[in-house]
């Protein structure tokens, strides 16, 4: 099965070409990694379009949108069996990459969380109220979804390429991450969780999400749970080799070598 590797990036000068860097150590040659520059104001979008020349799939936003914007992007262009999302921020390790691919690649699973609070995997100790705020959110999605996730928050998401067939992503900032989980649990999707590593950062190095966007994941759980339902049935019998359609929103320049 191939994979393409979503990277979303906003003012990540000093760790997109290290999680590059990473993210190639771990894969296949040949596969398809999407830069997404969310128009970077530090520099970002210079170090992305070098990366280009050495075979990473580049595009840009014109103007900022938000994570969840860039990641509509990024799986309206990926053309691999799955669909990999790896922050820029060096926060999720690539070397979990096998352990959150094998439920897929057996046919087991058609979406995979990686859990930061499962497992005995190494983890930066950060910022206790996120820890309670994650938790309290992921239980407000499981009682709506009725699926037992620890993590619905994780950064470490991977789908079977056809699980995102018409699928439009809404929410343009971190609300995408309660959106397409109600979205996926309501097409019956088949969700497996696995134990990973993480190294959070602090502000001071450049974390962007705070209380704000909290807010905007509780309204994100009970509009997508309540009064935006999928129709949509993701099961192993009805996957097609039909790639996924997305309703683009604004122009993205791309670059390709």
């Amino acid at each position: 099965m191939t994979l393409s590797v979503i990277i979303p990036c906003f003012n990540e000068r000093r760790t997109i070409r290290t999680i590059v860097e990473k993210v190639k150590a771990v894969v296949a040659a040949g596969t398809e990694i999407i830069i997404v520059d969310d128009a970077s104001t530090d520099g970002t979008d210079g170090i992305v379009d070098k990366l280009a020349l050495d075979g990473v799939v580049v595009m840009h936003h014109p103007v900022n949108r938000g994570k969840g914007a860039a990641m509509e992007t990024g799986f309206r262009h990926a053309t691999g069996d799955i669909v990999l999302v790896q922050d820029a921020d060096l926060e999720y390790d690539p070397k979990d990459y096998p352990s959150l691919l094998s439920p897929i690649e057996n046919g087991e699973a058609d979406v995979v969380f990686g859990s930061r609070f499962m497992g005995g995997r190494p983890h930066r100790v950060v910022y206790f109220w996120h820890m309670v705020g994650n938790r309290l959110l992921t239980l407000l999605s499981n009682i709506f979804t009725n699926i037992n996730l620890s993590d619905m928050e994780t950064g470490y998401k991977v789908f079977r390429r056809e699980a995102l067939t018409d699928l439009r992503i809404e929410e343009a900032r971190f609300g995408f991450e309660p959106e397409i989980t109600a979205k996926l649990a309501q097409r019956r999707c088949r969700f497996y969780e696995v134990g990973i590593s993480y190294y959070g950062r602090t502000y001071e190095e450049g974390k962007k999400i705070g209380w704000r966007d909290g807010i905007r994941a509780l309204y994100a759980i009970l509009k997508y749970n309540l009064w935006r339902r999928e129709s949509y049935v993701c099961s192993a019998a009805s996957a097609t080799s039909a790639a996924p359609s997305f309703e683009p929103r604004l122009p993205v320049s791309i670059s390709r070598t």
